[in-house]
């Protein structure tokens, strides 16, 4: 097997997520190689373990056996593009040009936009926090514009489309907004009916399900990691 695909933990690695369900959602084989979040630190065990490999140390890294020792493709849009290259039957950006085009800017949008959606709600998979969530929402009107900006943009493409997913079939483009349905699932942030509509299509995508299923297993509760919990319990009701 060439491929090997290095992550953090599951419940809370939004961008490993990604790259693991482009590789789990078409069954392209990889192993996948774990390092458990233990801080962040210049000398922790996963950031010495990340530069080991790869020049910035962070997580997801893509390692192909036949590009040699010293390849590693590391950032999810690299390795999106990578896949998509050396694995064109998969079809993992859509088939027609015009939507290719738009599929990237989906995604260049998401990998370089809505920061404080990602900021206030970091991914907690675990956890159940709709009372966080309200607060949030009421607080914040950042994270308004972003779920915003977000429902119109899903609204839009998946008009185009005909849906269930972006662009009908699955695609780069879901498995980068894959995280974000679950940060608005676990701070149960207003959706239309449409958009929660893709949101659960996407979440019942085998490739997710499997991921989500190990990530509840792993009950590895870091507490560098949880701004509103402090514990592996739902978080109290926060006025």
């Amino acid at each position: 097997m060439s491929l090997t695909l290095v992550i953090g933990n599951k419940n809370y690695s939004s961008w490993s997520m990604r790259a693991w369900l482009m590789l789990k959602q078409v069954n392209l084989a990889f192993t996948e190689q774990r390092v458990r979040f233990d801080s962040f630190d210049a000398q922790s065990h996963f950031k010495q373990s990340l530069l080991a490999i790869s020049p910035i140390g962070k997580v997801p890294v893509l390692l192909d056996s036949t590009l040699g020792p010293d390849t590693a493709i590391w950032d999810t849009l690299a390795i999106a593009e990578y896949l998509a290259e050396r694995y064109p039957d998969s079809q993992l950006w859509p088939a027609d040009m015009a939507d290719r085009a738009r599929a990237r800017s989906l995604c260049a949008e998401m990998h370089a936009g809505f920061g404080a959606l990602r900021s206030l709600c970091p991914m907690n998979i675990e956890a159940l926090l709709p009372d966080v969530g309200a607060r949030l929402w009421r607080d914040n009107a950042h994270l308004r514009d972003d779920v915003q900006r977000l429902v119109g943009l899903w609204q839009a493409q998946l008009q185009r489309s005909g849906g269930p997913l972006l662009f009908g079939d699955f695609s780069i483009a879901d498995a980068y907004f894959a995280p974000v349905c679950l940060r608005l699932t676990t701070y149960a942030l207003p959706l239309p009916d449409d958009v929660q509509a893709y949101v659960s299509h996407v979440l019942a995508l085998p490739s997710v399900v499997a991921w989500v299923s190990a990530a509840l297993a792993e009950r590895d509760f870091l507490p560098f990691e949880e701004p509103y919990r402090t514990s592996a319990q739902p978080a109290a009701s926060v006025a």
